[in-house]
């Protein structure tokens, strides 16, 4: 792990190469697993505040289910997590045309309806935050599910975190993310060494 901060950066994010294929996969993050994502306390208040000017983005039957479950709930570690249909499905996914789930929150954000693009929890994926301490770690967190990403991302030279570029500045500033991007060149000149 690299200290950056008050983070702690799993080197993983700079070995591994990653770029989503939704063609491939169809959005499956947002259906496997055991429960909806994982939501972080302001992100459930501002999605409150919110949730009439996302709704117009959501099915009727996510629409429904949010009416009769709430759009939030606690997961065994007592932590917020978005609902789900019986399906698996989270409620804010909506299929497009070509059949891939996209995420609801997040068109009504590029829509211009509301402030919150979506959970820190989806706009980083794969990487997964975790508390150690007083830091909070970066791992990457790999699935089977998105292999087609890291053939896409290994094809293309695409690292995990030049991938993320865009949510890591969101979560952790501009130059945080210079600074990951200097210990990212430090550290493949140090491997290139060996």
């Amino acid at each position: 792990m690299i200290i950056i901060g008050n983070t702690l950066v799993s080197e993983d994010l700079f070995d591994y190469n990653f770029i989503c294929n939704l063609t491939a996969c169809k959005g499956a993050c947002c259906i496997e697993g055991e429960m909806g994502a994982p939501v972080q306390t302001e992100e459930k208040e501002k999605i409150e505040k919110e949730l009439g000017l996302i709704k117009p983005f959501l099915t009727e039957l996510s629409k429904e289910a949010i009416e009769t479950n709430g759009f939030c709930e606690k997961d065994e570690d007592d932590e917020w997590v978005t609902t789900c249909l019986p399906s698996g499905e989270c409620n804010f996914v909506k299929r497009n045309e070509a059949g891939i789930l996209m995420c609801g929150m997040e068109q009504a954000f590029l829509a211009g309806a509301t402030t919150l693009r979506k959970p820190i929890s989806c706009y980083l994926y794969p990487i997964r935050l975790s508390k150690v301490g007083d830091y909070e770690a970066l791992n990457y967190s790999r699935w089977d599910i998105c292999s087609a990403a890291c053939v896409l991302g290994n094809h293309e030279k695409v690292a995990i975190y030049q991938f993320l570029k865009d949510p890591l500045i969101s979560k952790y500033g501009q130059e945080w993310y210079a600074e990951l991007e200097a210990v990212a060149e430090a550290y493949y000149q140090a491997k290139h060494k060996d």
